[in-house]
C-alpha cells in the first residue's frame, strides 16, 4: 500500500470516528433539553421554563450559551433545598421565542407575565453573567415584584475602557463558535483549556481547580450543547443594550458578587452596579475569573442563600430550608 493511499486511508477512518462520536454526543445533547421543561404561549412569544422545589420563589435568569438547564445547574448548586426556583430559557435560547427587535426590556415583561401565569407575585431573583441585563430591567421596571436581587459575574454597563474591546473580543469569538454545533463540539471536545480562557478565566485559575470545581466547570461547558439551539439568544445578548444609568432606579436590596479577574465580565461592571444602585452590597473575589462560581462555589452558596432568605423574611415569605441543605 502507498504511502498516500494510507494517508487518505487514516484520514477517513479518523473523519468516520468524529463524525460517529459528534453525532452520538449532539443526540445526547438535545436529548438532555428534550420533555424536561414547560412551554408557556405568551404576546412575546414561546417562553420555555422549569419550575422545582418549595419554598422561597426565586426566578433564576441563566447567562449566554445557556437555557433553561443552565438556570437549574444554577439552583441546583447555589439554592438547594429549600426555594421554589423558577428558570427560564431567555430569548434565543432552545424553545423560547426570539423575535427581530427584542430588547432586555422585553424579556424582563416576559418574566412577569411568567410569574402571572404561576401565581408568583414576587420573587428573589438570581442572575448569572449576561442575564443581568435583563433581571436588572425587571428590578427597574416591576420593582413591587423582587423581594431580593443577586448579581452573580453579570454585566451591567458598557465601558470604554480598552481591556472592554479585548472582552468584546471573546464575546464576538464566542458568538462565533455557538453559530456552528460542530465547532463548538470541537472546541469543548479538544480545545477546552483554550475555551475557558475565551470564556474569561486566567490559565493559573484552570491549573488549581479541584476535581470538584473542575466537575461543574464541565457541566457549565457540556450544558451549552446543543449549541446550535441557543445561538439566536447569544448574538441577542451579543450586541443588546446594556441598562447603564437605568439600574440607579433599582431599590430591591442587591448583591453584587464579582471575581476582580474576570476577562469576559469585567469588574467594572460590579463597580458599576455597587456604585449606582442604592445600597446594593459588593463581595469580591481576587481570583475565579468568569467561573468564579466554581471557584469559590461554598462561599458564594453561603452569601446568597443568606441574602435571599434575610429578605424573604423581612417579607413574610416562605423561607423554611430542610435539615439537610
Amino acid at each position: 500500500m502507498s504511502f498516500v493511499l494510507l494517508l487518505l486511508l487514516t484520514f477517513f477512518v479518523i473523519s468516520a470516528v468524529i463524525a460517529i462520536w459528534f453525532g452520538a454526543d449532539t443526540t445526547r445533547a438535545y436529548a438532555r433539553i428534550t420533555s424536561n421543561s414547560t412551554i408557556l404561549s405568551s404576546p412575546l412569544g414561546e417562553i420555555e421554563f422549569k419550575r422545582r422545589g418549595a419554598g422561597v420563589p426565586v426566578l433564576v435568569v441563566h447567562g449566554s450559551g445557556g437555557g433553561y438547564d443552565q438556570g437549574e445547574l444554577i439552583a441546583q448548586v447555589i439554592l438547594g433545598e429549600g426555594f421554589d426556583w423558577i428558570a427560564p430559557s431567555r430569548f434565543g435560547y432552545l424553545r423560547s421565542t426570539f423575535r427581530e427587535g427584542a430588547t432586555f426590556d422585553d424579556q424582563a415583561s416576559a418574566y412577569a407575565y411568567l410569574l402571572n401565569s404561576l401565581g408568583l407575585q414576587k420573587v428573589a431573583v438570581v442572575a448569572l453573567s449576561h442575564g443581568g441585563p435583563s433581571a436588572l430591567l425587571f428590578a427597574v421596571l416591576y420593582p413591587e415584584r423582587v423581594s431580593s436581587l443577586t448579581l452573580l459575574s453579570c454585566g451591567v454597563a458598557s465601558s470604554s475602557e480598552a481591556s472592554q474591546e479585548k472582552a468584546n473580543q471573546k464575546g464576538d469569538a464566542l458568538t462565533t463558535i455557538f453559530k456552528f454545533e460542530m465547532l463548538y463540539w470541537l472546541v469543548r471536545t479538544f480545545l477546552r483549556k483554550q475555551l475557558m480562557r475565551l470564556m474569561g478565566v486566567d490559565g493559573r485559575v484552570i491549573v488549581v481547580l479541584t476535581t470538584e470545581q473542575r466537575t461543574l466547570v464541565n457541566q457549565v461547558i457540556d450544558y451549552m450543547a446543543p449549541a446550535a439551539a441557543r445561538y439566536a439568544g447569544v448574538a441577542f445578548d451579543n450586541r443588546a443594550a446594556m441598562p447603564n444609568e437605568r439600574v440607579a432606579a433599582i431599590r430591591a436590596p442587591t448583591l453584587v458578587v464579582h471575581a476582580t479577574d474576570d476577562s469576559l465580565q469585567l469588574f467594572h461592571n460590579a463597580e458599576y452596579a455597587a456604585d449606582h444602585i442604592p445600597g446594593a452590597r459588593l463581595v469580591s473575589f481576587k481570583r475565579g475569573g468568569h467561573l468564579l462560581l466554581a471557584a469559590e462555589l461554598s462561599t458564594i452558596q453561603a452569601e446568597i442563600r443568606q441574602f435571599i432568605l434575610a429578605h424573604a423574611e423581612k417579607l413574610g415569605l416562605e423561607t423554611h430550608v430542610s435539615s439537610d441543605a
